[in-house]
């Protein structure tokens, strides 16, 4: 009776170019927390610890926040009946992994490459990730085509990579490693965008599917962060700027936004749309406070434009239909 009642009083969708300028929203929102992440990292000279802080306090105010809100006190009644029952299966729970991983490589590299060359590679990785689960079907509106359009605009976000990589100031300076580590980032953002979404079909709002990922993620990097410490030895003292402890509150936001907007979208489409989000932020945070790496201002802004030609092309399908 509850998950029919839940379905009843579902809110409609919302129109396309609105779940569109809320996916840009997430992508600045996540360019804004890579930086703050990745000073917060060198500032305690600890990536796992800084990952964890973030994660913790991420989970600390979604935990609150759903035990305060009626939708989110279903939802926990919702996940529990679904986990009893096994209509939840266990791969709609670790959403959060892809999480931990992204907010560890902000932690490790962007103090260091910047905002803008970690996004190269999320751009790469969400581009190739979003199409094939879209074809499969993974996400939470099934089988989404792959046109003419959509295939364009991820060629689009490729070229945009290949600009950055190819003309960027400073890029041969750069370790391998740390290029590829975005790229598997990106690829698992798509994934938890569609796991997340389905999570959230299934419990009936995206703050329950935000609970699930900031467990699970937090467990992960408080455990990394515990061996890296006894390995390596502990973090420096905390810094006293409150507003490098704001990752974990700009992660809960995106997360909850990601999940309620990707069945609307579409995993690549949202992906799009969220990556040029973080390329202009991007190009806003280098500008003001470039990193070592930094490609250069103009040559973000080209970057910028191309992957805003990305989204209009790889959506024109749908506002057409």
């Amino acid at each position: 009776m509850a998950e029919r009642s839940d379905a009843a009083g579902a809110r409609p969708a919302p129109p396309l170019w609105l779940a569109l300028v809320g996916a840009v929203l997430v992508g600045m929102l996540t360019a804004v927390q890579a930086r703050i992440n990745g000073q917060l990292g060198l500032r305690l000279d600890h990536p796992m610890a800084a990952a964890a802080i973030s994660f913790g306090s991420g989970l600390v105010i979604v935990t609150t926040a759903a035990l305060i809100v009626p939708s989110g006190r279903r939802g926990f009644a919702a996940l529990g009946r679904g986990v009893r029952e096994r209509t939840i299966p266990w791969w709609m729970l670790i959403g959060g992994a892809a999480g931990a991983l992204t907010v560890a490589t902000q932690s490790l590299a962007v103090g260091i490459i910047g905002v803008s060359l970690f996004t190269v590679g999320l751009v790469a990785g969400q581009t190739v990730g979003g199409l094939v689960i879209d074809r499969v079907g993974y996400g939470p509106g099934g089988v989404v085509p792959v046109t003419v359009p959509r295939v364009v605009g991820g060629v689009l976000a490729l070229v945009a990579v290949g600009v950055m990589l190819t003309v960027g100031e400073g890029v041969g300076d750069v370790p391998v490693w740390m290029l590829v580590l975005p790229l598997l980032v990106g690829v698992g953002l798509s994934w938890q965008q569609a796991t997340n979404g389905r999570l959230r079909q299934r419990v009936g709002t995206p703050l329950t599917a935000t609970f699930v990922n900031f467990i699970v993620g937090s467990v992960m990097l408080v455990t990394a962060a515990i061996v890296v410490a006894a390995v390596s030895g502990p973090p420096r003292p905390l810094p006293p700027e409150p507003w490098l402890y704001l990752g974990g509150a700009l992660g809960v936001v995106y997360i909850v936004m990601s999940a309620a907007l990707v069945a609307q979208t579409g995993v690549l489409l949202f992906g799009l749309a969220a990556v040029s989000g973080q390329l202009v932020a991007s190009l806003a945070v280098d500008a003001v406070w470039p990193a070592p790496a930094s490609p250069g201002l103009a040559v973000e802004t080209v970057t910028v434009a191309i992957a805003l030609c990305s989204v209009f092309v790889a959506g024109f399908w749908r506002t057409r239909r």
